[in-house]
């Protein structure tokens, strides 16, 4: 594996920050002059499915942030999570103004509330292992299921899911999704060379 100075580390994080920041800025502005709003709903979930694929394969294809991520410590890649609780409330509202699937609603908003919400009592517990497999795991799990029902009902093109490509919802799958997911498949490759270490 290669091993990265502290000044390229800091070089990466830099660059990291920057791309996470104008990514944030392009999908917020986008969704904000209604750009999504004007594609067909199964073109909208393209472009979450490459919001999540694109990043990985650039991790498992770069050897230099390859070895980056290895060198995270876990308690980073599970923080993020918190902005989970604000994302499960706001499809809560959604829902309750009958603007998304009632289906789609229960699947995404209840994990993602309980997945914030396991954050800081996660990374207040003793340093061990097994807690971020379980964090990982389940938030992985309910990752899967939220982001298929979302991805189902918009190629079903069901009238309702059409909110999902509005301003400010739209930040949910385009940008808070795809960086979950991302945090979810590098903490459980990271976890899964440090077992093997071991």
């Amino acid at each position: 594996m290669i091993s990265l100075s502290l000044n390229q580390r800091h070089r990466i994080t830099a660059r990291l920050i920057s791309i996470i920041g104008i990514w944030g800025i392009a999908v917020g502005v986008s969704s904000y002059v209604g750009l999504f709003s004007t594609f067909p709903l199964p073109w909208f979930a393209l472009l979450v499915a490459i919001g999540i694929t694109a990043p990985v394969f650039f991790y498992y294809s770069n050897s230099t942030f390859h070895a980056y991520i290895q060198e995270l410590h876990l308690n980073y890649l599970t923080v993020f999570h918190l902005w989970r609780v604000p994302a499960a409330l706001i499809f809560f509202h959604y829902g309750s103004q009958h603007l998304l699937p009632e289906t789609f609603v229960r699947n995404a908003a209840w994990g993602d509330l309980f997945a914030g919400l396991l954050v800081m009592p996660l990374l207040l517990l003793l340093s061990c292992r097994w807690k971020y497999w379980v964090f990982h795991l389940f938030g992985m799990t309910d990752f899967v299921i939220a982001v298929g029902t979302g991805l189902t009902f918009a190629l079903l093109q069901i009238p309702t899911m059409n909110t999902i490509a509005t301003y400010p919802i739209a930040l949910i799958p385009l940008f808070g999704v795809p960086i979950s997911g991302i945090s979810h498949i590098l903490a459980l490759d990271l976890l899964a060379h440090r077992q093997a270490k071991t």
